[in-house]
């Protein structure tokens, strides 16, 4: 009678299962390694912190931004880091326009801005920005959709535009559903 040895047959699994380990943390690297180039340089992910932004952005609204956007226009959402404070304000003029704020409305250039999806009137902050305001180049002048009471560039001046984390492309409601 012939005695086998079960020896090379558990060295064989143990190698089968070692190997197996080895792909699987792999895998794990590589996600890891793809989501941080999602989420960490192309895009970024915040939740709305109020309703300034009302009645397009509920506070606890998610914001998907891509923060490889570089120039902005007219009417851009962008996501701002302020004075320590995430802001996400409506892009109003960029550098070198020239702000005015009188009698409930926006003048940029000289022209009353018509702003058909605004519901409240623009009016300027005490102690805030003064008018008429040049903008400098690479400065932004933030507006949020609900005027009254908003902290947005009529409170504390033109955004630097490497202080912009993003573009908003995108919302995933989480509140009001």
């Amino acid at each position: 009678m012939k005695f086998e040895s079960t020896a090379p047959r558990e060295q064989e699994r143990t190698l089968r299962l070692q190997r197996e380990m080895v792909r699987l943390l792999g895998r794990f690297a590589v996600l890891a390694v793809l989501l941080w180039l999602v989420f960490g340089v192309l895009f970024g992910l915040c939740a709305m912190p109020d309703d300034q932004m009302a009645p397009r952005l509920y506070a606890g609204d998610l914001i998907l931004y891509y923060r490889q956007a570089h120039t902005f226009h007219d009417r851009d959402v962008i996501v701002a880091r302020v004075e320590g404070q995430t802001v996400v304000g409506r892009v109003a003029a960029r550098g070198g326009d020239t702000v005015e704020i009188s009698d409930g409305m926006l003048h940029v250039n000289g022209s009353t801005v018509m702003e058909n999806e605004i519901y409240y009137t623009t009016d300027a902050y005490e102690g805030g920005a003064t008018y008429p305001l040049t903008l400098k180049e690479n400065e932004l002048f933030l507006l949020c959709d609900h005027r009254e009471g908003a902290t947005d560039s009529r409170w504390f001046g033109p955004v630097a535009a490497d202080s912009v984390k993003g573009k908003v492309i995108t919302v995933l409601r989480r509140s009001r559903l």
